[in-house]
């Protein structure tokens, strides 16, 4: 299974215009400081996906199988 990167990667790439292009001001609100946030949680959002992607395609940790044979049969040898 792979990570899933493209919402991340779509976040702090919005984050980064918002953060470093854009010089337009709101009243109460600084843009600025919302593209930083918006990059910073698309980082971390990215960081978990791998951690996640990884940890699925390691899959569990299976020991030896041991098979032993049927009562029924153990009782047949010659």
């Amino acid at each position: 299974m792979a990570a899933d990167a493209g919402p991340p990667l779509v976040l702090m790439a919005l984050g980064l215009v918002l953060w470093l292009a854009v010089t337009a001001t709101v009243a109460g609100i600084s843009i600025q400081t919302v593209g930083m946030i918006l990059f910073v949680v698309g980082a971390i959002w990215l960081v978990v996906e791998l951690i996640q992607a990884r940890s699925v395609s390691r899959g569990p940790v299976v020991g030896e199988r041991v098979v032993e044979e049927p009562v029924a049969y153990r009782d047949r040898r010659i």
